[in-house]
């Protein structure tokens, strides 16, 4: 009996932090990788939409240069969630401590700047492609009936709104 009191050691001592069995390495990475996740997956969709609406433009381009500028809306709206991927990978950055022995960063803030960097990240890359399909093919209608223009555009803007939707709730749980 008295060997088995020896031998156990003791979960918490007064040298370790309170939250010492809830923080580690691994929630740094799960942090860091929220981080990277929303500037990577943001600029995902950002050469998504970009290359697939501009080869629309092109296209109608040669059928009716004239309305180059204005069918480039697509474009330029697909080229927001690179700068919502960025915005949120600062802010992801500057809420994670640095590393020492008194750190009180655990798994759970981890998990969190994950969910934060994937809902920015994912919704920006699914808006992207939504511009990318929607911008080409209304680009290229666009060129050829111009009343098409203002359906075109509210059709982008609801795809922009899933974007911003991610952005949102990528800021709150990650200020949270």
């Amino acid at each position: 009996q008295w060997q088995l009191l020896r031998t156990a050691p003791p979960r918490f001592t007064t040298m370790s932090p309170p939250n010492a069995a809830f923080t580690g390495p691994s929630a740094y990475f799960f942090g860091y990788m929220g981080v990277a996740s929303a500037l990577i997956f943001g600029n995902l969709g950002t050469a998504y939409g970009t290359a697939k609406s501009g080869v629309g433009v092109m296209s109608m381009g040669v059928m009716n240069p004239s309305l180059v500028i204005k069918g480039s809306i697509p474009v330029i709206m697909s080229g927001i969630f690179g700068i919502y991927g960025l915005i949120v990978g600062v802010v992801l950055n500057g809420s994670i401590p640095a590393q020492n022995a008194a750190s009180e960063f655990t798994y759970a803030d981890g998990y969190r700047l994950l969910a934060s960097g994937l809902c920015c990240g994912i919704s920006g890359l699914a808006a992207g492609m939504t511009i990318g399909v929607v911008g080409d093919a209304g680009v290229r209608a666009f060129g050829q009936q111009e009343r098409i223009y203002v359906g075109m555009l509210l059709v982008l803007i609801f795809a922009e709104a899933l974007g911003l939707y991610g952005l949102i709730v990528s800021l709150i749980l990650g200020l949270g």
